[in-house]
């Protein structure tokens, strides 16, 4: 078989380029570090690496959203934390100004004092989040929430709106709770509130509200103790029309009185028309703002020489400020606790995130990555063919016939 010169040129160098497309190709896989160079090279295992890239691209977003949620909640954690320490100082101070022995001048340094209680919580309730968007605002969170009146009072101008972070594939969470929810609202089972109108003219001084039967088919009503007499009461609902509860009973100081699965005692001398309220603690009023104006506004008011009347009902203004503070204060509590749980929530969820992002990028590496190893064989190997195809073509295009005669 005669093999021309031209075919030997053409299929020498077919055979080197494919030596030298070979051997570039290696070169390439070990400049880049991954065997994949293009979709074609392999295209399944191109395919399953793109699926892998995304979920650690999506691994990363929910991190970055955990890590702004923790600190979101960190923030907000630090806030109640300072609520609940002026919360506690409060109830200090309440129970102080009810001592005996206080004077008009000591109870009005004290409404002094909660007086500065209550500004340093309305800043707690204002606090922003380090990028000036204020933490209790809810979706309003472009301006203070919590706003004070004219009159003194505060006027919460946020929304009920949560800012849902994706904290992970399948859960959302929320990175703060709204102004409300956390300062105007109290517990489901927070206990009553009782509290004497300003109208009452005795001296009766009503004590803390027990509750001793929560079957009693009137239990979470509101109530109203009213005094036909100054020596009689009855009990009827807060309801229109009312329905009675108690009739008609003599009353003894200091004698316990139940209704409705609750019971409470009254000291001192009421006067006919009087009448004492023990409402659900949603229906007492759950503004904390409000329970400490007021509060604020009875140790303000001299009744050194004002008589029992007056006395009774800084008594009784006190131990409702103090029930509502308390029922407040453990309302806070509550959204800590559940401030807690996401956090530690979150921990565990980025424990998860990192294990995951770690088997997706050991499966991509297993894909993707170049044994250096067999690269660096592959590449000498691929070399030394190239070498000599190279050289037996040099020494077969040097042949002639002429050489032998």
């Amino acid at each position: 078989m005669r093999i021309s010169t031209q075919s030997f040129y053409e299929q020498s160098r077919t055979v080197m380029g494919t030596q030298q497309s070979n051997l570039l190709r290696v070169q390439q896989q070990m400049g880049v570090g991954t065997k994949i160079l293009a979709p074609s090279d392999d295209p399944l295992g191109a395919t399953r690496a793109l699926a892998v890239s995304q979920s650690i691209a999506l691994n990363a977003q929910y991190s970055a959203g955990r890590a702004q949620a923790t600190q979101t909640l960190i923030t907000e954690e630090g806030a109640l934390q300072s609520v609940t320490t002026v919360l506690q100082n409060i109830k200090s101070l309440v129970v102080q100004a009810g001592n005996g022995t206080m004077t008009d001048a000591d109870r009005a340094t004290i409404a002094t004092v909660l007086q500065s209680s209550f500004d340093q919580l309305q800043g707690l309730a204002n606090t922003d989040d380090g990028n000036g968007q204020f933490l209790f605002a809810g979706f309003k969170s472009g301006s203070a929430p919590f706003v004070r009146q004219a009159d003194g009072s505060m006027l919460y101008a946020g929304d009920q709106g949560q800012r849902l972070m994706q904290v992970d594939a399948a859960r959302q969470m929320a990175g703060a709770d709204d102004g409300r929810s956390i300062f105007q609202t109290v517990q489901g089972g927070a206990g009553y509130v009782s509290a004497s109108p300003v109208g009452n003219a005795g001296s009766g001084v009503f004590s803390a509200t027990s509750i001793v039967d929560v079957s009693d088919p009137n239990y979470g009503k509101d109530f109203v103790i009213s005094f036909t007499s100054a020596t009689t009461y009855q009990v009827d609902t807060a309801t229109a029309p009312p329905v009675s509860i108690v009739p008609a009973t003599a009353y003894t100081a200091g004698s316990v009185i139940q209704f409705g699965g609750l019971q409470i005692s009254i000291n001192g001398a009421p006067a006919a028309g009087d009448k004492f309220n023990v409402l659900t603690a949603k229906n007492a009023g759950t503004d904390i703002f409000s329970a400490i104006s007021d509060m604020i506004t009875a140790l303000k008011t001299a009744v050194d020489n004002a008589g029992p009347a007056a006395q009774a009902k800084l008594l009784n203004a006190l131990s409702t400020g103090n029930r509502k503070i308390t029922n407040a204060h453990d309302n806070v509590l509550t959204v800590r606790a559940s401030v807690g749980s996401r956090l530690q929530e979150l921990d565990a969820l980025g424990v998860t995130g990192d294990s995951r992002t770690l088997s997706d990028k050991s499966h991509l590496s297993d894909l993707q990555d170049l044994d250096y190893a067999s690269a660096i064989a592959e590449f000498y190997q691929r070399q030394t063919a190239l070498q000599a195809s190279q050289q037996t073509f040099v020494k077969i295009q040097q042949l002639s016939l002429f050489n032998y005669l």
